[in-house]
């Protein structure tokens, strides 16, 4: 990797001065998720671009941004890659890929749809359960939480004794453990 080239505090300033500032109120946003869904390999560059240097972001922007950017990536590759035409199904990999990656989740994860709650056939899915395997990862982990010192002293008394509990068998929070 190259090295950053170091710009001068006027010169930052006077990037900075040229952007556009804004929040999540001026309603700018929306648009670069319509506009991302369009990329290709050639768009994405100047799209990118158009996100870092064109606005001054807030702490709410930026997370628009960085979200708009991600989808615009996925949209050039879906548009321009030989095996693109990306399937619904591929689309839902590609996002548990993208979340488990990006925010370095390690342990079993859900979704819920709660627009789901509107039709019957999707009580299943509400149920308070997990299967064994997740009741057998929260196991191991509260197990692992316990045997390690440092971690264990920082945790407060309620955190260890649910972690005790969960390792001594105790399914929490009303969940039953079964079969999918």
């Amino acid at each position: 990797m190259g090295k950053k080239k170091q710009r001068t505090k006027k010169q930052l300033e006077l990037a900075k001065s040229e952007k556009k500032k804004i929040t999540e109120k001026d309603g700018v946003h929306p648009e670069w998720y319509v506009d991302a869904k369009k990329q290709t390999e050639a768009t994405l560059p100047e799209f990118v671009r158009h996100l870092v240097h064109d606005f001054d972001h807030d702490y709410g922007t930026i997370c628009h941004a960085v979200a708009a950017a991600a989808i615009a990536g996925a949209s050039a590759l879906d548009h321009d890659a030989e095996q693109g035409g990306i399937t619904g199904f591929q689309a839902g990999c590609v996002m548990w890929e993208f979340l488990c990656n990006w925010l370095q989740e390690k342990g079993p994860l859900r979704l819920v749809r709660y627009e789901h709650m509107l039709y019957p056939q999707y009580a299943d899915g509400f149920a308070k359960t997990i299967p064994p395997s997740v009741w057998e990862f929260l196991q191991t982990e509260a197990k692992k939480l316990l045997a390690e010192p440092v971690r264990a002293s920082f945790a407060v008394s309620e955190v260890r004794e649910h972690w005790q509990s969960i390792a001594d068998g105790r399914v929490p929070f009303g969940y039953v453990v079964k079969d999918e």
